[in-house]
């Protein structure tokens, strides 16, 4: 029965607060500071949570999980490591590749190439490049011709179209005495560009494909590859696995994944994510101070009903209550619009974005410096339900001291200053 009466005077008199116009205005603020930075937050995290997708299904999809490199000389029994890896439980798949490293020329100058050498038969066991592609690119790649696949933004770049040529610039190693090894002049391989990927990111720059066969030619391996690519089941776990498949081989090889050449871009965004929800939840603690202020001025406007209260026998436990009820309502009105303001920028994001860029002729991401070029957004839904619980919790508690100070009230005093 306390419960309900507290429950329904709190009400009256939240309804009541219009009566002073200034403890309305400053319960509307605490009202909009929360729903702004539930808004800002769920929006925040669902970007974050979007970036944290593309790096596994984009970038993690095209970038091996590891690799085995050989150091000195060509891997030749890369049959054998695949053999040997799929006994490893939690490695999936294996792939055999041949790496190129060279320039090519662009307006203005040199640009460094990374060309990757694939079978297509077996590459897409460990990664997804083909969905990046059509089907007559990555048919391209099959048998031993001068076929290559660049990245859209690197052929946008060299105004290159699909049968042009290019030309890789790599260096030239001579053996002499001792085993030592010089760099005589620059080689230059001439490709036909047969295909265009776009995957919109870093990658389209940095990096293009050409058959496994022509490129074991190329660099005189014969029936050796340069190294074998690694698809593990959980990419966290990817460098204890790298190291139990490497350590059980005769041959000196280099071990690496991607957390060497990726796992910067992981930390990034779970640091941004970090600091974001701290920097936004103190938002939201602003806000609720906002309550604590709106309940201390309606204590005191109130103090003459609290007292009248208190004298036809009301509990202290249901004046606190009362308070409690009418600044809870502040939060929950404000985590609901925040809420539903949050979810509907959340789902909506990735096109907002784009808006911004088409109405005022910027680029809010670039490929140069990220990995994708457009704004993600991955809403989920956990996310969701973590930030308005929280948000009401401190808005709940941030009414606790003015209703406990409501129900200290002296009624003789009261009544006597009315």
């Amino acid at each position: 029965m306390n419960q309900m009466l507290s429950l329904w005077v709190g009400w009256r008199f939240y309804r009541a607060r219009q009566s002073n116009r200034f403890i309305s205005f400053i319960s509307f603020a605490s009202t909009a500071g929360i729903a702004l930075g539930v808004a800002v937050l769920i929006t925040v995290l669902s970007a974050m949570n979007g970036f944290e997708r593309e790096l596994e299904q984009r970038l993690l999809g095209v970038v091996p999980h590891g690799e085995l490199t050989g150091v000195n000389e060509p891997i030749r029994n890369w049959p054998q490591i695949a053999k040997d890896a799929h006994l490893i439980e939690g490695i999936t798949a294996t792939a055999p590749f041949v790496r190129l490293q060279g320039l090519i020329q662009k307006p203005g100058g040199f640009q460094g190439l990374t060309v990757i050498g694939i079978d297509p038969a077996v590459e897409s066991k460990v990664s997804n490049i083909a969905d990046f592609m059509n089907d007559k690119s990555w048919q391209a790649l099959s048998g031993d011709s001068n076929n290559i696949v660049l990245g859209k933004g690197l052929a946008k770049s060299l105004s290159l179209e699909v049968g042009d040529y290019i030309s890789l610039y790599t260096p030239n190693f001579a053996v002499k005495q001792l085993n030592t090894r010089s760099i005589g002049a620059a080689k230059s391989h001439r490709f036909v560009v047969a295909g265009i990927f776009d995957i919109g990111g870093e990658l389209d720059m940095t990096t293009a494909y050409i058959p496994l066969a022509y490129g074991a030619k190329l660099l005189g391996l014969d029936d050796g590859v340069s190294g074998v690519r690694i698809k593990v089941d959980d990419v966290f776990e990817a460098p204890r696995l790298i190291r139990s498949l490497g350590y059980s081989q005769q041959q000196y090889m280099y071990l690496s994944d991607w957390t060497r050449t990726q796992g910067h871009l992981y930390h990034d965004i779970q640091l941004v994510r970090a600091v974001m929800y701290l920097v936004l939840a103190l938002v939201i603690a602003v806000a609720c101070f906002n309550i604590v202020s709106t309940l201390v001025m309606a204590v005191r406007d109130k103090q003459s009903e609290i007292a009248i209260l208190l004298t036809m026998g009301m509990a202290k436990s249901t004046v606190m209550g009362i308070f409690i009820v009418q600044g809870a309502l502040n939060g929950v009105l404000g985590c609901l619009i925040g809420g539903g303001l949050g979810v509907m920028l959340a789902l909506n994001l990735s096109q907002i974005a784009i808006l911004i860029e088409q109405s005022l002729g910027i680029q809010l991401l670039s490929a140069d410096v990220y990995f994708i070029d457009f704004l993600p957004s991955q809403l989920h839904w956990p996310d969701v339900i973590v930030v308005i619980s929280l948000a009401f919790l401190m808005s709940l508690i941030s009414t606790l001291y003015p209703a406990w100070k409501a129900s200290r009230t002296l009624p003789a005093r009261a009544l006597a200053g009315r």
